[in-house]
C-alpha cells in the first residue's frame, strides 16, 4: 500500500529536537526528507548521550538517531559561495522547507521566505523559534530548557517547600514538533486546493501555552496562580507515587472518589488506620493527606510494583508502575503494536527506533531507514535526486561545497 506522503519532498535545515522530530513524523508517513548539515555547526544532538558502546562520536548518539530515522543526510556548507547553486536545486525540488534557527539566520544566508518563493513559488516554509519571528524578544537566542521556565511550567514543577526544578529536557520542543507536523499537513492541503505556498511562523512559547490553558484561565478569571503541589491533585486523595519493593521501583496511585477509596481499603485488607471517620470523604482525606501518605508508603514498601498495579487496576483504582527504559523495551503492549522497530545503523549497529503512535489502515507508516551519518547520502541526493552530473558533483566536492 502507498504511503500517505509518498510524493512529498521536505528540505530540512532544522536541528536539536523540534524540527527534527516534526520531520521524522512526516518521514514515517512516507515523505522524502533531505536533512542538510555541515561540519562547521554540528547538531548538538549528535553530541548528546547515550553513545553506542559508550564511545562518543557524531554518528553514535542514540538521542540524535531517535529523532532522525527515515531521512537522507547530506553535507552542505551554506557559507560557501557556490552552495547557492545546490540550494536553488534543492528548493526547486522541495515542497516544504523546515528550519528552527534563531530569527534572522535564514535571511542572512539569503534563504528567507521572500528568497525561496522566487525559486519555487509553491514552496511551503515553516519556521520554529523560541517565541516567534517577531516581537520584542524574537531575537533572543536560547533552548527549550530555558523556555520551559519562561513559558510558566517550571514554576509549578517542584515540591511546595523546594526551589523550582523543571525538567532536564527542552520540554517545549515536543509540543512544538507536533504542531509543526500538523501545520505542514494543513499547508499541503491548502496548496493542493489553492495552488499557493504558505509561510508559517511557529512560536514554541505559544505552542507550549496550549498545555497550560486551565491554569491561564484560572489566573485571568479568578486571579489565582498555579502553585506547586508535587504529585498531589486538587480532586484526589491519595494521589502520589509510592516506593515499592526493590531498588527505585515505584507505583503511582490515584483515588478520586469515595467508591475508589472503599475499593482501595479492600485491596489493603482494611487496615485499622483506614477505618477512621476522619478519612470517610474526599474533603476529610484532603485535610489529612500527609497522614494518609505515611500509612500508604509503609504498605507499598512491601509490595512489588507490577503486582500492586495489577491488583489496584483490577479493583477499579487508577494505578501505574513507574517504568524505566528496560521496562518499556520489554513491555508486552508496545511489543504487540510493534512500536519499537530495530534498524541497522552504520556505526551504532542494530538499535530500536520509535514507530508513530497511530496506525493508518490505508496508508501505513514506514520505519525502515536508520538515522543518517554525517553526509551519508550527499552523493545520492546530488546525483539521484537533484540530477547533478558526475563532473559537476566532483567539482563541488573538490571545492569544498560539501564540507
Amino acid at each position: 500500500m502507498e504511503k500517505a506522503l509518498k510524493d512529498i519532498h521536505i528540505l530540512d535545515f532544522s536541528w536539536l529536537i523540534a524540527g527534527p522530530l516534526a520531520t521524522k513524523m512526516l518521514a514515517n508517513m512516507g515523505a522524502t526528507v533531505v536533512r542538510v548539515e555541515h561540519h562547521g555547526n554540528v547538531d548538538l544532538m549528535r553530541q548528546y548521550p547515550p553513545f553506542a558502546e559508550g564511545v562518543q562520536g557524531v554518528n553514535r548518539s542514540g538521542t540524535f538517531a531517535k529523532y532522525n530515522d527515515g531521512k537522507r543526510g547530506m553535507m552542505l556548507n551554506l557559507k560557501h559561495p557556490k552552495a547557492a547553486h545546490v540550494v536553488k536545486r534543492l528548493v526547486k525540488w522541495a515542497d516544504v522547507v523546515v528550519e528552527n534557527f534563531s530569527p534572522g539566520t535564514m535571511e542572512r544566508r539569503h534563504m528567507g521566505y521572500d528568497d525561496l518563493i522566487k525559486i519555487n513559488p509553491r514552496i511551503i516554509m515553516i519556521r520554529s523559534s523560541l517565541v516567534g519571528q517577531t516581537g520584542p524578544y524574537a531575537g533572543h537566542p536560547g533552548f527549550g530548557t530555558m523556555l520551559q521556565a519562561y513559558s510558566g511550567f517550571t514554576s509549578s514543577m517542584h515540591w511546595p517547600d523546594r526551589m523550582p526544578a523543571g525538567s532536564n529536557v527542552p520540554w517545549t520542543d515536543y509540543p512544538a514538533a507536533g504542531f509543526m507536523a500538523l501545520a505542514i499537513l494543513a499547508a499541503l492541503d491548502y496548496r493542493d486546493k489553492n495552488g499557493r505556498g504558505v509561510y508559517i511562523d511557529l512560536s514554541q512559547l505559544e505552542a507550549a501555552q496550549q498545555f497550560l490553558i486551565p491554569a491561564l484561565l484560572d489566573a485571568v478569571a479568578n486571579g489565582r496562580s498555579l502553585e506547586p503541589t508535587g504529585n498531589r491533585h486538587p480532586a484526589a486523595c491519595p494521589h502520589g507515587v509510592y516506593a515499592c519493593l526493590g531498588e527505585d521501583r515505584w507505583c503511582s496511585i490515584s483515588v478520586f472518589n469515595d467508591e475508589q477509596w472503599e475499593a482501595f481499603k479492600a485491596v489493603m485488607d482494611h487496615p485499622e488506620w483506614s477505618r477512621t471517620e476522619r478519612f470517610s470523604t474526599l474533603a476529610d482525606r484532603k485535610d489529612h493527606e500527609d497522614e494518609i501518605d505515611r500509612h500508604i508508603r509503609l504498605w507499598t514498601s512491601g509490595q512489588k510494583a507490577a503486582d500492586l498495579m495489577n491488583k489496584l487496576q483490577k479493583a477499579g483504582i487508577p494505578a501505574g508502575v513507574v517504568s524505566d527504559g528496560r521496562d518499556l523495551a520489554l513491555d508486552p503492549q508496545l511489543a504487540h503494536r510493534a512500536h519499537f522497530v530495530e534498524l541497522e545503523h552504520p556505526e551504532i549497529g542494530p538499535s530500536s527506533y520509535h514507530a508513530p503512535p497511530f496506525r493508518l489502515s490505508l496508508t501505513p507508516h514506514q520505519v525502515d531507514m536508520a538515522a543518517p551519518c554525517m553526509g551519508q547520502h550527499t552523493e545520492f541526493v546530488c546525483r539521484r535526486i537533484l540530477g547533478l552530473s558526475e563532473q559537476a558533483y566532483q567539482g563541488f566536492v573538490s571545492e569544498g561545497v560539501f564540507s
